[in-house]
């Protein structure tokens, strides 16, 4: 008998097994998979370690956080400075100093402040009603069709002027030379992978591969005294109101024989004309020396049952639908729910953690 059955192998589940050992708690992971780490699983390919499941980087303003990751690998200096190709023109990203002078020919704040300001006041006074009106009431109606329009139709899959004006709430625009896309105090990327993190997380403690949880639940949840469930919410309630809806991903992996490519970790095409919206060239993240170079393009799809998840699609329709999964959760004694999946949101990394970490207070 166990004292923690955890379903997912992911940063969640891993997160809070390693707490659980640490407290001397008995626990099995289970993982449909047929490797550990969830979306964060890296693998080596000629030499070069690749994001199976796109890019990650860590980044956090929480010392705490960052001093937890940093007990499971060495992280080097990576600072996330993408950059977006437009019809074959390079611009910097995120919106700042660099991306005016490209785009305008302004070199100093306040003539691109100037030339936002002009371009907002086609939106005026009145309230967005869509997401390309609040696009331009906040950074204008260039920036709008050469840095956004394109890239976010293909990532959401439908017209700009039908997505609602909630997904950009505010964009980060920046009046000085700085490409660091983050703003946070601590970014890096793991030397060697992220798998190694979940590696020395789920040490000593039994981890099942190739294990689905749905096909003998009743059996599963008769191993322990507990349950930690970092699923979809609306799978483990057998879709009972409906299914919740997200994007999902297509990779496409290409070994080249060049040792540099593209000269940056990640470039954004934002022209709807190239029907995906990144490559990322992985040796970039965490370089080494090879005459190789991995890239991976990445093609956003409607998604459907098989496919992976990645982004929940929280219009009020899908978040009222998860309220609903979220007070039948209420009702399993045994069981918790934590994580992306489970809690219908996207998290990013340093997030996954402090919500584990969080929700141990009430699992133990």
């Amino acid at each position: 008998m166990y004292d923690y059955l955890i379903v997912g192998s992911g940063l969640y589940g891993a997160t809070c097994a390693y707490e659980l050992k640490k407290r001397g708690k008995k626990v099995l992971v289970i993982e449909k998979r047929e490797h550990i780490g969830g979306n964060i699983y890296t693998e080596k390919m000629h030499g070069i370690q690749v994001h199976r499941y796109g890019a990650h980087i860590f980044h956090t303003n929480s010392k705490e956080l960052w001093d937890y990751i940093n007990q499971f690998a060495d992280f080097n200096r990576y600072t996330n400075s993408p950059t977006a190709n437009y019809r074959g023109k390079i611009y910097n990203l995120p919106f700042n100093m660099n991306t005016f002078y490209q785009l305008w020919g302004t070199s100093t704040p306040q003539q691109a402040m100037a030339k936002i300001t002009e371009q907002r006041a086609e939106i005026g006074d009145r309230k967005p009603k869509n997401l390309e009106e609040q696009a331009i009431s906040l950074v204008g109606r260039d920036i709008y069709e050469i840095l956004i329009k394109g890239y976010t139709e293909k990532q959401w899959g439908r017209p700009a002027s039908e997505l609602p004006a909630f997904i950009i709430k505010r964009l980060p625009v920046r009046f000085t030379y700085d490409n660091n896309y983050f703003n946070d105090r601590f970014q890096g990327i793991p030397i060697g992978g992220y798998t190694q993190i979940v590696e020395k997380m789920l040490d000593g403690i039994e981890v099942r591969l190739n294990t689905d949880y749905f096909a003998e639940r009743s059996d599963h949840n008769a191993l322990a005294k507990k349950v930690i469930y970092s699923g979809a919410i609306d799978r483990y309630f057998d879709y009972r109101y409906g299914k919740l809806e997200y994007r999902s991903l297509r990779f496409e992996n290409e070994v080249v024989d060049t040792p540099n490519i593209q000269g940056n970790a990640v470039v954004n095409y934002t022209d709807k004309e190239v029907p995906y919206t990144r490559i990322i060239e992985h040796k970039h993240f965490d370089p080494v020396e090879s005459s190789r170079s991995v890239i991976t393009r990445e093609y956003p799809v409607e998604w459907q049952d098989g496919m992976e998840p990645y982004y929940p699609v929280n219009n009020e329709q899908n978040n009222a639908l998860y309220r609903r999964y979220r007070e039948l959760s209420k009702a399993e004694e045994k069981v918790f729910f934590g994580g992306r999946l489970a809690e219908y949101r996207y998290y990013d990394m340093h997030q996954v953690i402090a919500s584990a970490l969080k929700d141990l207070q009430s699992m133990l």
